[in-house]
């Protein structure tokens, strides 16, 4: 286990150790249900309103929450009271992990800020509005909607569930929690590997309003030293200088050696699924001249910040119709992963819960997973870090095409890369999936240039990771080809996928009627793809439930259906990979290898002997 793993903690990349975890118990109320101004809740609960508890982070439409109502409510209001105790000088930081959809907080009544987004991380600075020591009462006001122009991802915009979509998330969903920090602190890494040269590129920002009236030639007075250590053992060190970014925030860029261990080829460990080698990181932000020692590379009595983190070294890239991990080709055995709870909804119930969902992937014969239509909870990544899972993050989908869901997608996007860029098992974006928000991609040239927008956005601040940009059909440009066939007999399935000059040409209409471009786009050397398929239904079917094709009627006829379209996908030469539907049972949709407890349906053993069964090609 990494030397920083810090239980609990819900952001694992930048941990300090002086932070309180805000979930659990909250008063709650649905705007409807307060008797006057609905605003009047940002002062607090007035007694005679029908003041609910709810447990934080469960959304009021599970069972987790204590409350399991599924009706849709627009305005959600939240209250706690908070004790701060802060030292003069120091910051109070309130971190929300994920509230959908738009997000206002409260602090002892005053405005203290807002969000709009649902997925990725936001942080409020609350000190101007808090005592060094006391309680605070801290109110939160969530507003969702049906509104197909927000990111919703699987979330429905209907009264009902219907098809794949289930029902909705509102309001907080992911970890809330606190920290003191002191007056400037190291406020987001951006870590990069870079294996040709052996070092770990640091990209940090520094945050303090005190940088607005420091001279520029005193920015040489502060300096960011980091310690890259492996299991315990230090490697090097290094250190830089800050350089002004703007009137609040200084900027670190510099790079760490990783060579030392002298049981490796290189020098150094590789990230891997089979190896899955993390190093510790520990970044100290000092300040003041001629109290730094510039020799040794180390602080001494002025430090002002310390976080620690880790990274892995690896390299993900396409080459010639292949994806390659560390210059080596890699074979994609995916399986579909929505992160649905019986319980507690898009919310895991907690730590060990990710846990057990990748162990049990693994134990199916999988290597990798694609988290669909989900941003999950940043402990998962570092667990999939852990447990070398490999990872394709797609974004959660609107379902409209407009000037304010392309606003939406984009600003919620960005922040989501910049959130989870570091971590080594992502090895592919997915901004799109279906041509859902996009729905006349293949023929419209606003669509086709907004897919190719993000694309090139998402390559400006991600260079090195493939981008796959409509997954399923309809790609414009895209590193990787992804396509979606949901044909049960093994033997058509081949038949449809085996002459590749068809597929390159777009002239194969896969899932009956999608091509593989988008008019004016075509083949150009990507790695191809079969990134869904399978979805079988092995279950005693209920009103309303479903998969794809006819059920299975027994153990028997699932094995012989999985195998041979298993096996069909792997006799293709050109395929580098496919991704079966899926990991469990979500709602209606009953194609899951475990149920929704996370029971599985069939031995894993069984699954993974035909997952790791190689062909004549694979």
């Amino acid at each position: 286990m990494l030397k920083n793993y810090v239980e609990g903690y819900p952001r694992p990349q930048l941990v300090r150790g002086n932070w309180e975890s805000l979930d659990g118990p909250w008063s709650f109320i649905f705007a409807e249900d307060v008797r006057g101004d609905e605003e009047k809740c940002a002062k607090g609960f007035e007694s005679e309103n029908p003041v609910r508890e709810i447990i934080v982070p469960f959304t009021y439409e599970t069972k987790a929450s204590g409350i399991g109502e599924t009706r849709a409510h627009n305005s959600v209001w939240y209250e706690r009271r908070v004790h701060i105790g802060r030292e003069e000088r120091e910051h109070v930081l309130l971190h929300f992990e994920g509230a959908d959809y738009e997000t206002r907080v409260f602090v002892n009544g005053k405005y203290a800020g807002e969000h709009k987004g649902a997925y990725e991380r936001f942080t409020l600075d609350i000190t101007a509005l808090t005592p060094k020591r006391g309680d605070i009462r801290l109110v939160v006001n969530c507003r969702d909607s049906w509104s197909k122009t927000q990111p919703r991802g699987k979330q429905r915009w209907e009264m009902d569930s219907f098809g794949c979509w289930y029902v909705q998330t509102t309001g907080i969903w992911k970890s809330v929690w606190m920290e003191t920090v002191p007056e400037a602190y190291i406020e987001s890494l951006k870590l990069t590997p870079d294996l040709s040269n052996a070092q770990i590129i640091i990209d940090a920002r520094i945050h303090g309003e005190t940088w607005r009236d420091l001279p520029i030639s005193r920015f040489d007075d502060f300096m960011l030293s980091a310690e890259v250590s492996y299991e315990g053992k230090s490697i090097s060190r290094g250190q830089t200088s800050l350089i002004r970014e703007d009137n609040d925030t200084l900027r670190a860029h510099f790079s760490v050696s990783v060579m030392k261990n002298d049981s490796c080829p290189d020098g150094f460990w590789r990230w891997s699924p089979e190896h899955p080698a993390l190093y510790d990181l520990r970044l100290n932000l000092c300040g003041e001249m001629g109290m730094w020692n510039r020799s040794s590379g180390t602080g001494s009595k002025n430090s002002i910040d310390e976080v620690r983190s880790y990274f892995g070294m690896r390299e993900i890239r396409t080459d010639k119709g292949h994806i390659l991990l560390n210059g080596s080709p890699l074979y994609l055995r995916m399986i579909l992963d929505q992160g649905y709870w019986p319980q507690s909804g898009l919310t895991p119930p907690d730590e060990k819960a990710l846990v057990t969902d990748i162990d049990n992937i693994h134990a199916l014969g999988f290597n990798a997973l694609r988290k669909h239509q989900k941003i999950e909870d940043e402990r998962f990544l570092f667990w999939c870090d852990v447990k070398g899972m490999l990872v394709w993050s797609e974004m959660a989908a609107a379902y409209e095409f407009s000037d304010r869901a392309v606003r939406n997608f984009t600003d919620e996007w960005l922040q989501i890369l910049q959130q989870n860029y570091s971590h080594p098992s992502i090895i592919a974006w997915t901004p799109f999936n279906e041509s859902w928000g996009i729905p006349n991609v293949k023929t419209s040239a606003a669509q086709q240039a907004f897919t190719e927008g993000i694309y090139y956005l998402t390559k400006s601040f991600d260079p090195y990771r493939p981008v796959i940009t409509n997954d399923g059909w309809e790609h414009t440009c895209s590193d990787i080809v992804t396509l979606h066939d949901y044909e049960a007999d093994g033997d058509r399935f081949f038949e449809r996928y085996r002459d590749f000059d068809a597929i390159a040409s777009g002239n194969v209409y896969h899932c009956g009627h999608k091509s593989a471009f988008a008019d004016g786009f075509s083949y150009h050397g990507q790695p191809v793809i079969i990134s869904e398929y399978g979805g079988i239904a092995f279950t005693k079917k209920g009103e309303g439930e479903w998969g794809y094709g006819e059920s299975v009627a027994d153990e028997a006829a699932f094995l012989t259906r999985f195998e041979k379209s298993t096996d069909a996908i792997k006799a293709l030469p050109y395929c580098c990979g496919y991704c079966y539907t899926q990991a469990t049972d979500v709602e209606q949709e009953v194609n899951g290898l475990m149920t929704p407890d996370r029971k599985f349906k069939i031995s894993p053993e069984k699954i993974r002997k035909i997952n790791e069964k190689t062909t004549a090609f694979h």
